[in-house]
């Protein structure tokens, strides 16, 4: 049994004229914790953005340990360049089994190896049913002795149409414990070189007293004359709301800016037939920007919302 995790999803128009998803699953037998293990990415169709989506195909499987994203892909980050479909993911290798259902935790079985080998990934594909070339060694590595020392994850890139240059922003931390940081790097083409555009992270929101203060799961896009972006605030001490979303944007890619009516979503949730109820996660939000319109997803929530009216919604 399969069940669609909290990897995120990224939706596309393809060449057919149809929306396609890209999302992390892994098996339900092998438990929630070992997403970092077995999550594989995979792509579904629908007529609409909305859906509902049809499961197609597995996109990156495994391919063997020794590949940096041999043993597991998850995150997916869709964008089109030029003629290209570029699927960005982190990918993670290991040297025991991979887990399965009737032995949950092999021999040598280490969650924090698995997660400390983490990498931004790139798979390239002219058509959106690929074939996909998978790059063999990662878009940007860690650095030891840095912000960046302990892994590359959750790429968000943004392709600004006029000059074809990618932004890339990719989560790190000094060590495995919070506070959770974003860097940014920018290529002139899909393979790079991605060149760091800061020495720094990004974003800063720590205390000398408390470092649970930080954000993940950034998703950042071109608007035109700026980068844009909404990404979660993990403690809640930026937009009011621990696990709600914040709204960001820069001219350069580099110095980020809050918006003055920084909340970007809610974990409470206002359905159509008026009721009301409170999610426990949401993770990784999505934009798919279309003909002028936005459309945000989160795991348990769709918004439909047209640029220039997003205050006025009350919902930015």
């Amino acid at each position: 049994m399969i069940i669609i995790g909290f990897g995120g999803s990224s939706v596309i128009k393809g060449e057919d004229g149809k929306y396609h998803m890209f999302a992390s699953r892994w098996s339900k037998d092998v438990g929630f914790g070992n997403w970092v293990t077995n999550s594989e990415v995979v792509r579904a169709v629908a007529d609409t953005p909305v859906g509902p989506y049809e499961f197609q195909e597995v996109v990156l499987p495994v391919r063997g340990p020794e590949f940096f994203d041999g043993m597991c892909t998850h995150n997916p980050r869709i964008v089109k360049y030029k003629d290209k479909y570029l699927l960005y993911h982190f990918g993670t290798t290991y040297d025991f089994d991979q887990p399965t259902k009737d032995n949950p935790k092999p021999d040598g079985y280490d969650w924090n190896k698995a997660w400390l080998n983490k990498r931004v990934g790139l798979a390239i594909s002219d058509s959106i049913f690929g074939p996909w070339e998978r790059v063999d060694k990662p878009v940007i590595e860690p650095r030891p002795g840095h912000w960046d020392a302990t892994i590359t994850s959750n790429p968000s890139p943004a392709v600004d149409p006029k000059t074809g240059k990618i932004l890339l922003m990719y989560k790190s931390s000094v060590t495995p414990k919070p506070p959770l940081l974003l860097g940014v790097a920018m290529a002139d083409s899909p393979k790079g070189e991605y060149k760091r555009l800061s020495e720094e992270p990004v974003f800063r929101f720590e205390t000398p007293g408390n470092s649970h203060v930080d954000v993940e799961d950034p998703y950042i896009w071109w608007a035109g004359d700026r980068y844009e972006g909404v990404m979660k605030d993990r403690s809640g001490e930026i937009c009011g709301e621990e696990g709600g979303g914040i709204h960001i944007w820069s001219k350069d890619g580099v110095k980020w800016n809050l918006f003055e009516n920084v909340k970007a979503y809610s974990r409470d949730v206002l359905w159509d037939d008026g009721s009301t109820s409170h999610q426990n996660h949401f993770e990784r939000p999505f934009v798919l920007v279309e003909d002028g319109n936005l459309r945000i997803y989160l795991p348990q929530l769709e918004m439909d919302l047209k640029l220039g009216s997003l205050k006025t919604l009350g919902i930015w």
